[in-house]
């Protein structure tokens, strides 16, 4: 498969994949908009509260709020370096994702569609890392296979 092609299929990913979290970020869930801003500045309180009193949380809440928030982004770390081939750099691809999904969660409490959570950029943030390590390792099997 051509670069030009990867990168295409790469961006109808990223498009399609985008609009969906969108909408899942901004309106489903039941979301109605709220009357004041809900915010959580201070990092692991969260993420603590959930292992802490994990028996409060049913466990869907617990999977949705954990394990949904690393695994939803493990997409973007992907297809952002394929996409955007500066973003193979970590350092790059790094600042970019977490200068997004701020950007995002700001829009939440703005909008007060949702709650900024610096524990959601935590999270959402590993899930995206842990993308970008997978696609660093698929890329170097390749190479390594194309030498053999």
């Amino acid at each position: 498969m051509g670069q030009a092609t990867k990168r295409f299929l790469a961006g109808v990913v990223f498009i399609t994949y985008s609009l969906f979290l969108l909408y899942w970020m901004f309106f489903a869930f039941s979301r109605t908009k709220g009357e004041e801003f809900r915010y959580n500045l201070t990092p692991f309180s969260t993420i603590k509260n959930y292992f802490t009193y994990y028996d409060h949380f049913p466990f869907y809440i617990w999977i949705i709020n954990i394990a949904g928030n690393i695994g939803v982004f493990i997409p973007f770390g992907i297809v952002l370096p394929v996409l955007f081939p500066r973003l193979s750099n970590f350092f790059f691809f790094l600042c970019a994702f977490v200068i997004g999904i701020s950007s995002l969660e700001v829009l939440q409490l703005f909008s007060m569609l949702g709650s900024f959570d610096v524990d959601d950029i935590i999270l959402n943030t590993i899930g995206a890392v842990i993308g970008f390590i997978l696609l660093q390792v698929m890329r170097f099997r390749k190479r390594r296979k194309k030498r053999r």
